[in-house]
């Protein structure tokens, strides 16, 4: 089923049974994942959103056009630490005022200072992609396997150390004992995607957590609390310009996720995972 048809249908694990993925772990030293609402300190997702993943993986790959795919994101940091950088501000036809620029940029003015930056340190990520035209798994695997140039997944500067690449099947399977993931690892859980068209949001429901999630614990299957995120996932070019004078913005459609740990699954339940039953939650 493809998610971008936005239809109101809910998205079930079902609908990923039995389809191929590549399964990447990677490593990151100190990193950003930023908030794009944050500016006086440059705060940092947790895990990495959609878009980033997905921004990578297409650079990986060379695509230069967009391709569909459905992505899991789990992982854990150890620590936060803050550090300074260099911030660069200007705006459109500014001249250059040497009591007020610090640089002159071909007679244009460049403010420079110093602000503050939020780093996640010793980054452990497990990532599941699932392309909707299966025959890509092959081509994402391969360019990871054998990268055209040094991975980054954040800023352009955090570079990635890639643990393990390999394909895997999806399955959705009943389990013989209750499981639970790795003890301090998290992961993003989709609950709902919004498709922004220009005018309405069309909302398409998941059911990763059997509809409970507003409940301290759920009748049964995934039982869990967490923080409530809403995350970019891919975005489309929309004219609000005229014919005339063509203005384009990126409308982005987001994933509302929660992003939780110390998930598990009781016995006897069908849960979706991956051949070494790490579960999967694709969005």
């Amino acid at each position: 089923m493809n998610i971008m048809q936005a239809d109101r249908e809910s998205i079930k694990p079902v609908d990923f049974d039995g389809k191929e993925a590549v399964r990447i772990r990677i490593e990151q030293d100190l990193v950003n994942y930023k908030k794009p609402m944050s500016f006086q300190l440059k705060e940092s997702y947790p895990l990495p959103p959609y878009s980033t993943v997905i921004g990578m993986i297409h650079n990986m790959c060379r695509y230069e056009e967009y391709v569909n795919m459905q992505i899991s994101i789990q992982g854990q940091y150890k620590s936060k630490v803050n550090d300074l950088y260099t911030r660069y501000e200007f705006k459109n036809g500014t001249n250059f005022e040497a009591g007020r620029h610090q640089l002159n940029v071909n007679g244009l003015g460049v403010g420079r200072g110093v602000a503050t930056i939020e780093l996640l340190s010793q980054v452990e990520l497990v990532i599941h992609i699932c392309p909707e035209e299966q025959s890509k798994t092959e081509e994402i695997c391969r360019a990871f396997k054998n990268p055209w140039e040094y991975p980054s997944l954040g800023r352009r500067e955090d570079l990635v150390t890639i643990k393990e690449v390999g394909k895997t099947k999806i399955m959705l399977k009943e389990i013989d004992d209750d499981k639970s993931m790795e003890i301090g690892r998290y992961a993003y859980i989709p609950l709902k995607y919004y498709k922004n068209t220009g005018e309405e949001e069309l909302i398409v429901g998941y059911d990763y957590l059997g509809n409970s999630v507003l409940r301290r614990k759920a009748g049964k299957g995934l039982t869990q609390r967490g923080t409530r995120l809403l995350l970019n996932k891919e975005y489309d070019k929309l004219n609000y310009g005229n014919s005339k004078k063509t203005k384009y913005i990126r409308a982005w459609n987001r994933v509302e996720a929660l992003y939780t740990s110390h998930i598990y699954a009781d016995m006897d339940e069908k849960f979706l995972c991956d051949e070494d039953e790490e579960f999967v939650f694709f969005a």
